[in-house]
């Protein structure tokens, strides 16, 4: 019998490193439209729908779940696409789940930020309440009221409403259950995975309050408030929400510009710094992200074998003025000018003799400067 899973929906490369997202309760994961396609030019994205919501069955959890039950799933839901490591963001209840990952299964997440979220949601009673009230009278009534506590006066995301009334209201209830059972605020300071909270600063159901106590107690962790955004910030203010979670997770652009430097040089990364203009500057972003902070930082292949192999491939393109700056990139790369001439010997063979008249005239040039 096949095991039943979150529904989830994947996007970006399958070799890049996971990001799972979670959603509020009352949502799908259609909370993250204006985030996660952003998200995934750097990782694979996976978002998902909790129990009773979306196409999530309801039958995953029952009444009196937890917070860790929610997490089981997502655990599961991970260990179904092969993914040992991920990178976590969540919002209210899946912030939750992200801070019960960080606590319990450190080993899984790499990183995690919690937005629009809490140690805690005010104490159970609220949530009984409300558990109670669904389960008699389904959602109609709280669906009503979603735009005030969910977002700013006149903002609206008329899908996410229409998510909360399609809701099922025994999966839904459940949730509830989750949230009253909920309270970390003793356990903070034992999570050590690094944590960005980021708080939505006109908020009322998790103020920012909510979010500094977060930042204030996991060690290391850092806060955001974005202004002008409520409860649902990733659907409110996403542009601000990227910025944020960017940062935090794509530590690729930092680290690619170290690769870089070391790889090409500082007198040639500083000069391509300064011809950087506006219309260039994403592209250069993109650059040191995905090619020197994605690429030449994977382990599998060393940086000498790197060298060798992008050599080949700008001979094959007669990309002669890029084949000299990875000429000394492969002499910083540690390569001798015997290898570079054997590299170069055998494109002869596989891209052609006037091919490789051109590279070693190149690379003749390149080495030479160098006596």
């Amino acid at each position: 019998m096949t095991e039943e899973l979150l529904n989830h929906r994947a996007e970006g490369p399958a070799s890049a490193p996971a990001l799972l997202l979670g959603p509020s309760l009352g949502t799908s994961y259609a909370l993250w439209d204006k985030v996660a396609p952003e998200l995934s030019a750097t990782h694979r994205v996976i978002r998902y729908d909790l129990p009773g919501h979306g196409g999530s069955p309801a039958s995953l959890i029952g009444p009196g779940a937890t917070v860790g039950d929610l997490a089981a799933l997502v655990l599961a839901l991970a260990d179904s696409l092969g993914l040992e490591r991920f990178a976590y963001a969540g919002v209210s209840l899946g912030g939750a789940v992200g801070l019960h990952l960080a606590l319990h299964h450190p080993e899984r997440v790499s990183k995690l930020a919690v937005i629009c979220s809490s140690a805690h949601f005010n104490g159970s009673r609220l949530w009984q309440e409300r558990a109670a009230q669904v389960r008699a009278e389904g959602l109609e009534k709280l669906a009503a009221g979603a735009d005030a506590r969910w977002f700013t006066p006149g903002f609206t995301v008329p899908e996410l409403v229409a998510d909360h009334r399609a809701a099922d209201p025994g999966g839904y209830a459940a949730c509830c259950d989750a949230l009253a059972a909920f309270d970390l605020r003793e356990r903070l300071a034992e999570i050590d995975v690094p944590t960005l909270a980021i708080a939505g600063r006109q908020d009322p159901a998790t103020p920012p309050a909510h979010l500094r106590e977060i930042a204030d107690a996991v060690p290391d962790a850092a806060l955001v408030e974005i202004p002008g955004a409520s409860h649902l910030a990733p659907a409110e203010r996403p542009e601000a929400v990227l910025t944020a979670l960017r940062g935090h997770f794509d530590g690729g652009a930092r680290r690619g510009m170290e690769v870089r430097r070391q790889v090409l040089g500082d007198a040639h990364v500083d000069r391509a710094q300064a011809r950087q203009s506006p219309f260039t500057a994403r592209y250069q972003d993109f650059i040191s992200r995905y090619a020197w902070g994605e690429i030449w930082t994977d382990p599998t292949l060393s940086r000498r074998e790197r060298s060798m192999i992008t050599l080949t491939a700008l001979v094959a393109h007669g990309h002669y003025d890029e084949l000299a700056m990875h000429v000394r990139a492969a002499r910083r790369n540690g390569l001798t000018p015997d290898e570079i001439g054997a590299v170069l010997l055998q494109t002869a063979v596989y891209c052609g003799v006037p091919a490789a008249n051109s590279a070693f005239a190149t690379a003749q040039r390149v080495l030479e400067e160098e006596d």
